[in-house]
């Protein structure tokens, strides 16, 4: 069965009530043994131990400098660890966890007969609940009901993962008979949410913080040490680190991640950071998920360079920065 897929690239105020969106751009990497916990919780920024059946982590697998490979949501199915994330970035994080995986008693790789979907809307618990005698929620935002995996997300924005075997995941998907997005919408969902997006490009550019990993409960301060621990621990109780995430929003001609950002200062204009991730809705309306000065100016004018008529918009993220 092939689904059929919806083209369009709307804004976030152009989006149907409730609507399917496939992650083909997403995957796994699978993690299992009698160690699989051991050895993970030595490699990322999440405390891995704390980790139940029912439980969802975000964090970030950085190397030994603190730079980050992949940002990713962690959680069990089927007795496995799976880290969540783009395809973009998965290859890197994953030679990595193999390349001191041979130490341990785990078995790494990516998943490979997996399909990844994700409901969104209003009434999406709703929905759910049609089909499945369970459905998972903020306390229990892991649930396995058979062979499907359902997956809860907290925001502001109705989200939910299924995941199943690649020929039943789009059979469940197909008797909702609700309209299936590209995989771009997701990045939409993404930046609006203030989860980092990284492309292939800005694999070990940028320490978890610069990230908003923090913001997202994405780093444990307190489980110990992990590849990376020490410049992490220092980014955030030495004040070191002076970057974050921000998002940006505009209408604008196409413009692609290898763009500059420009900040004015004075009668000049200079580069102002790096883009992450860009969603181009079809109506012209850009969201942008950039790299900036954590303590930039509220006031601060920014823009693309080579579309200097056009100033961005510092849009409000889901989260604090503060720290607490």
């Amino acid at each position: 069965m092939t689904l059929p897929i919806e083209q369009s690239l709307p804004s976030l105020e152009q989006l149907p009530e409730n609507y399917f969106i496939e992650l083909s751009h997403f995957s796994a990497i699978s993690l299992h043994g009698e160690e699989q916990s051991k050895y993970l919780q030595g490699q990322v920024t999440c405390d891995v131990n704390s980790l139940a059946q029912d439980k969802l982590l975000y964090g970030a697998h950085c190397n030994a400098k603190g730079k980050v490979f992949s940002c990713f949501r962690l959680f069990d199915r089927n007795d496995e660890h799976l880290l969540f994330q783009p395809k973009s970035t998965l290859n890197a994080s994953l030679t990595e966890l193999k390349k001191f995986g041979v130490f341990a008693k785990v078995e790494i790789e990516q998943t490979e007969n997996l399909g990844f979907y994700a409901l969104v809307g209003k009434s999406a618990a709703e929905l759910l609940r049609k089909k499945f005698q369970q459905v998972p929620d903020s306390l229990s935002p892991v649930i396995q009901v058979d062979n499907t995996t359902l997956i809860y997300l907290a925001g502001s924005i109705e989200r939910y993962i299924l995941i199943d075997d690649n020929s039943a995941i789009e059979q469940i998907v197909s008797s909702f008979s609700l309209p299936v997005f590209s995989a771009k919408v997701w990045d939409l969902l993404e930046i609006s949410q203030g989860i980092p997006l990284l492309s292939d490009n800005g694999v070990e550019q940028y320490v978890p913080q610069m990230l908003n990993m923090q913001a997202i409960n994405g780093i444990s301060f307190t489980k110990g040490c992990y590849l990376g621990q020490e410049t992490v621990a220092r980014m955030q109780y030495l004040g070191k680190n002076k970057k974050a995430l921000f998002l940006l929003t505009a209408e604008l001609d196409p413009i692609s991640i290898d763009d500059v950002i420009e900040k004015q200062l004075g009668e000049n204009w200079r580069k102002a950071g790096d883009l992450t991730n860009v969603y181009q809705a079809d109506n012209r309306k850009i969201y942008i998920q950039a790299i900036l000065a954590s303590d930039l100016e509220e006031n601060i004018n920014l823009r693309i360079k080579g579309q200097e008529s056009t100033l961005l918009n510092i849009d409000a993220l889901p989260y604090s920065l503060e720290i607490e």
